[in-house]
């Protein structure tokens, strides 16, 4: 449940600071210096609770490790191996979900400005 939670956590804060810097990017020479400012500050909180988060996975990860050695002593060599795939591709699956939801409501977007334009 805690690699689930630090993924999407992860995966939420990668997303929202990828939105802000291309909002920071795309932001003329003209704009107001409080828009550019207060999308530095956005920028900076995120950079920082970016990085306690990667914390928090390293800090998941040695507790799955710790995990998985006191499972290795109950399960057979089948049952271990069935185990540490499904912990592997639990992460890589949240993981594309959330990549996948981003792309479904990029395009409800892109079809809801089309519409507009029409």
């Amino acid at each position: 449940g805690d690699l689930d939670k630090v993924v999407n956590l992860l995966l939420s804060l990668s997303g929202r600071l990828a939105r802000v810097e291309t909002a920071l990017s795309s932001l003329g020479p003209h704009a107001p210096a409080e828009d550019k400012l207060a999308l530095r500050e956005k920028q900076r909180l995120l950079v920082a609770q970016l990085e306690d988060a990667k914390e928090l996975k390293e800090h998941v990860g040695r507790r799955e490790e710790a995990v998985g050695a006191m499972v290795a002593r109950y399960l057979p060599a089948e049952h271990l191996q069935d185990y540490q795939h499904f912990v592997k591709m639990k992460s890589a699956l949240i993981a594309e979900q959330r990549e996948l939801e981003e792309k479904i409501k990029l395009g409800q977007e892109q079809l809801r400005c089309l519409r507009e334009s029409l």
